[in-house]
C-alpha cells in the first residue's frame, strides 16, 4: 500500500488486550480529541507529526488513528516513509471503533 497496513478496531482491540507494547496516537484535533479517545492514545495532531516524529521509538508498532481514517492515513504514510518499523491505520477512525462498541474515555 503506502508503506504501512489497515487493521481493523477488533485488531486493535485484540491488540491492546494481548499487553503488546505499542504507539496509540490521536492525529485528531484538540476540540475533536476533547470529546473522547481510546484508552492509552497520545494526542499529536496531524500538522504537528513532522515535529513530533522522532520522539516515537522505532522498534515498536505506531498505530494511528482520527475520526473517520483518513487524516491517520495520511499520518501513516508519513511516518512510514521516516523509517518507522510497523505503521498501522486504524480504517474508519475512532468511529469504527465507537460503532463495535469499545470504549471511548475522556482525554487525560
Amino acid at each position: 500500500m503506502y508503506g504501512f497496513k489497515e487493521i481493523t478496531a477488533d485488531q486493535l482491540k485484540s491488540l491492546q488486550d494481548s499487553g503488546q507494547n505499542f504507539h496509540l496516537i490521536d492525529v485528531r484535533s484538540p476540540a475533536e480529541v476533547a470529546r473522547g479517545v481510546i484508552a492509552g492514545a497520545r494526542h499529536i495532531p496531524l500538522h504537528l507529526l513532522p515535529m513530533s516524529i522522532q520522539d516515537l521509538e522505532r522498534d515498536r508498532p505506531v498505530v494511528f488513528y482520527c475520526l473517520s481514517g483518513g487524516r491517520s492515513a495520511q499520518a501513516a504514510a508519513f511516518a512510514a516513509a521516516q523509517g518507522m518499523g510497523e505503521v498501522l491505520n486504524l480504517r474508519g477512525g475512532i468511529s469504527a471503533w465507537a460503532g463495535r462498541g469499545f470504549p471511548v474515555v475522556a482525554p487525560e
